[in-house]
């Protein structure tokens, strides 16, 4: 606001030095004019300034009182206690990410309108699903019209991603060693030493039955007929999503899938096809470990793609799945009898590929370690494995699987149990690597943060003087 005025000022003194260098009559009620047009400007400024609640400025961003307001709600609606917040913590936050933003302009690090459409997009697509309606959402947002919402959300979005963009290239080359590990456990005091809690190592051999060809092909025929409908009757490819998508993820939003772009965790059969068809296309139907599926590809966005589409799973008769049960049974039976180990009996006779070469031992998603923390184990895996004693093998438990609904008998073990403990260098290093990783993480972004604060302009409105932020935004 300062500059904004300073710049006024000197705008109105090089007029007026003009202005008496020609005829004095004529170019005094000119003089005139500008002083009056000048004066105007400055209360126009000051009178939206004042409205809109300016509480600080970090380079080319200016934070609004609004900006927090906003931000509250967003905390509100992923269920975060205002109690845990503060409107100090909240500005510092959002002067930390204005400060990212800004830096990846200056560095060229671009984010594409269409990658910031279809992330805002997927969210209300999700918040809809969430709160029951988009006039409902609308009410909650405070806002007038879906494009007054979305025109907020690519602000926030596409600011949100450039700070995310800066944060990743400064820790994107950023590595540990070993000994850097070793050294970062032994500075922490023994009394300070993080405990984990209690942790299981679990194996599984997996029975999924496959559909007889006689079904396989019903579910073709099926989703062939909804293709001819689509493509020849007029018919919604969304409409027919909602009625006959057995994706339980998509299915309420006629399919839909925004933004899937080369690196999207989808499976690779999904992408190959996607990436294979024409705006407007609707592909044949093709086979992935979830079932049958067609494609609809709605929009091309450069690299990304807008996508509906249409999962139906072929049906496994009774007869197959209590065969699938009876085997699993036996298989036990053996390993119980000494005939074979569990690892060797699932390499023989697991259908789940990703675990059968390592003798059924599963991996966890987070970490790709061998160990589950029970307090953030999966409900569906926590409630399968906790009545299961060591060196005990459970019975066929059946499991259906939420794409699909395809079902399938395993059983499980509990290969190795440890106790809640403190942190020990050996048995627990690939945790204690992640922690020393993320303090690396952390003082390069700290460094980074005290560096660009003192290269970039920052001014913060009185009212927050009294702020005590972790950074040093006031420049003492």
């Amino acid at each position: 606001m300062k500059n904004k005025n300073n710049n006024i000022t000197f705008l109105l003194a090089m007029l007026l030095t003009v202005s008496f260098t020609a005829n004095a009559m004529q170019e005094q009620e000119q003089v005139e004019d500008v002083v009056q047009i000048a004066q105007d400007t400055i209360k126009s400024n000051f009178k939206r300034i004042k409205l809109d609640g300016v509480s600080a400025v970090v380079g080319d961003h200016v934070i609004l009182d609004s900006d927090i307001e906003k931000t509250l709600i967003d905390l509100r609606s992923q269920g975060v206690s205002e109690d845990d917040v503060t409107k100090c913590g909240l500005l510092g936050k959002l002067m930390e990410d204005r400060l990212y933003a800004h830096q990846a302009v200056q560095d060229s690090l671009l984010v594409s309108d269409d990658e910031v459409n279809a992330t805002s997009e997927r969210q209300i697509q999700s918040l809809v699903g969430q709160i029951g309606s988009m006039d409902k959402l609308l009410k909650y947002y405070k806002k007038d019209s879906q494009e007054a919402l979305r025109e907020d959300l690519f602000k926030i979005n596409k600011l949100r991603m450039l700070s995310e963009k800066m944060q990743q290239k400064i820790v994107a080359e950023i590595e540990i060693t070993p000994e850097e590990v070793r050294q970062f456990y032994k500075k922490i005091p023994k009394d300070e030493r993080p405990v984990f809690g209690a942790q299981l190592e679990i194996a599984q051999i997996v029975k999924q039955p496959e559909a007889s060809d006689e079904e396989k092909q019903k579910v073709i025929d099926k989703l062939n007929k909804i293709r001819e409908d689509v493509l020849e009757g007029g018919s919604s490819f969304k409409i027919k999503a909602i009625i006959s998508s057995e994706d339980e993820g998509s299915r309420s939003n006629g399919g839909f899938y925004p933004g899937i772009s080369k690196e999207s965790g989808f499976v690779k059969e999904f992408k190959d096809v996607t990436f294979s068809l024409k705006e407007g296309e609707v592909s044949e139907p093709f086979e992935t470990q979830f079932g049958y599926h067609i494609i609809y590809l709605e929009k091309i966005k450069g690299q990304e793609r807008d996508v509906r589409h249409i999962l139906m799973a072929p049906k496994v008769s009774d007869e197959r799945l209590e065969a699938a049960r009876i085997e699993l049974e036996k298989i036990r039976q053996r390993i119980l009898d000494g005939e074979l180990t569990f690892a060797e009996a699932a390499l023989n006779f697991s259908d789940q590929k990703e675990t059968k070469f390592e003798g059924g031992q599963l991996r966890n998603p987070q970490d790709f370690s061998t160990k589950f923390e029970l307090t953030k184990m999966q409900p569906e895996l926590y409630n399968q494995v906790r009545d299961i004693k060591d060196n005990e093998i459970s019975m066929p438990i059946l499991e259906v699987e939420q794409k699909g609904g395809a079902k399938k008998y395993k059983i499980m073990k509990i290969t190795n149990r440890y106790d809640e403990h403190v942190a020990d260098f050996a048995q627990d290093y690939i945790k204690i690597q992640e922690l020393a990783l993320t303090q690396k993480r952390v003082d390069a972004i700290q460094k980074w943060m005290v560096e660009h604060i003192n290269d970039t302009y920052v001014s913060i409105n009185k009212d927050n003087k009294d702020c005590e932020f972790k950074n040093n935004w006031f420049k003492k």
